[in-house]
């Protein structure tokens, strides 16, 4: 057999690439006047492919690598095919499946896919992944094909009871991510069987930011303690601006005061989510003015599991039994716009930042027991 199959990556071959929106990168094989393409489980906005590789982007040289592996592992099953003196473009891709899964456990393809589940998302997204893979390689029980059982399954669900875990903090932080890998073994034929579509793991919808907020009187406590060391101060006085902008502990940490404009004489900040991408805009209150002067623009922002460690010994000092971390603060400022302030919703969206007016109405619409009694007071003096 001297002809052999043409291998080129193509991008965009269905036209729906635009500057904001992704395209798949795809492997054609050609022979004998017939095509076959293959996915590579990569997508990329046009200005990140560029004459057949992937260019301007961080992970750039590891999304290449996996091209390029991906490129040698059809030429191998091509030259067995040759050898075999069969030339079929159309199974070359479950041979493929085959031979990778005789060589690859189960843990190695969750790291793969890992890698690629990664690419184009914020670096707290990345971090859950690597933090699910750091405790699921050490617990161990799952290493292999052939270990994905229902048992296994049942097995990991009442290691996370015993480790204290709620419902759903076990579902959104372990299982969903476990779960995506299977679909993943399955859609490449490692795997036929996903144990989760027979075993029911109970989910709990979250509540939100519901319960993790301080009340105003509690916040005011947090606000006024005096407290023993200027460490400690420190840390109170960055969860009082973080409050007063509702900002998420990374976009507290890429705070740049150079981002603050004059609008109608208010000092604002306007910046964009490290998570969501979506801009937002913070007209900055008084209070979180008075420690950025404080600070001369420069927060003292600490690591966040220190942060969330010394907040905990603010609030003891502030006589509050509540485990408050880092998102308390987020979740208290715009609690307080909505009851203090009587903001609506959709103005809470704008400063969170939120991707979509939904989120804030599942995670803040809490109303506080006396904003509604005096909300509902207000409507009856009007109906005299």
């Amino acid at each position: 057999m001297n002809k052999t199959p043409l291998l080129e990556f193509v991008y965009n071959r269905k036209k729906t690439a635009a500057t904001n929106r992704e395209a798949a990168v795809e492997l054609r094989i050609t022979f004998e006047r017939k095509q076959k393409y293959m996915t590579t489980g990569i997508r990329l906005l046009p200005k990140h492919w560029h004459r057949g590789a992937v260019v301007n982007r961080i992970d750039a040289r590891e999304l290449n690598e996996t091209l390029e592996k991906l490129m040698a592992e059809v030429r191998q099953v091509i030259l067995d095919m040759m050898g075999e003196s069969v030339m079929d473009i159309f199974s070359i891709q479950e041979r493929l499946k085959r031979k990778r899964a005789s060589a690859i456990s189960f843990l190695e393809f969750c790291e793969q896919r890992t890698k690629i589940r990664q690419y184009g998302k914020a670096d707290d997204s990345k971090e859950r992944y690597n933090r699910f893979m750091r405790f699921f390689s050490a617990w161990g029980k799952i290493r292999y094909f052939e270990d994905v059982t229902d048992a296994n399954i049942l097995a990991l669900d009442e290691h996370l009871v015993k480790k204290g875990l709620k419902p759903y903090s076990k579902w959104n932080n372990y299982h969903r991510f476990l779960n995506s890998f299977i679909l993943d073994a399955i859609d490449e034929g490692f795997l036929k069987r996903n144990p989760y579509k027979w075993i029911r793991i109970d989910k709990e919808k979250s509540k939100g930011g519901i319960g993790k907020y301080l009340s105003p009187l509690e916040f005011a406590k947090v606000r006024d303690v005096a407290l023993p060391s200027e460490c400690l101060q420190r840390v109170r006085d960055v969860f009082v601006f973080q409050t007063y902008t509702c900002l998420s502990y990374t976009d507290l940490y890429d705070f740049d005061a150079r981002m603050i404009q004059e609008v109608k004489g208010m000092k604002v900040y306007v910046g964009k989510r490290a998570k969501t991408k979506q801009t937002f805009t913070i007209p900055l209150l008084s209070p979180a003015l008075a420690v950025l002067k404080k600070y001369q623009n420069n927060l003292p922002v600490i690591s966040n599991v220190k942060y969330n460690e010394y907040l905990k010994v603010v609030a003891q000092a502030a006589g509050i039994d509540k485990p408050v971390s880092s998102h308390w603060a987020r979740h208290t400022g715009a609690t307080l716009l909505l009851n203090e302030g009587g903001m609506d919703l959709k103005t809470v969206a704008k400063i969170c930042g939120h991707s979509s007016f939904k989120i804030t109405e599942q995670v803040y619409a809490n109303m506080l027991d006396d904003t509604v009694v005096d909300k509902m007071a207000a409507y009856e003096k009007t109906l005299k």
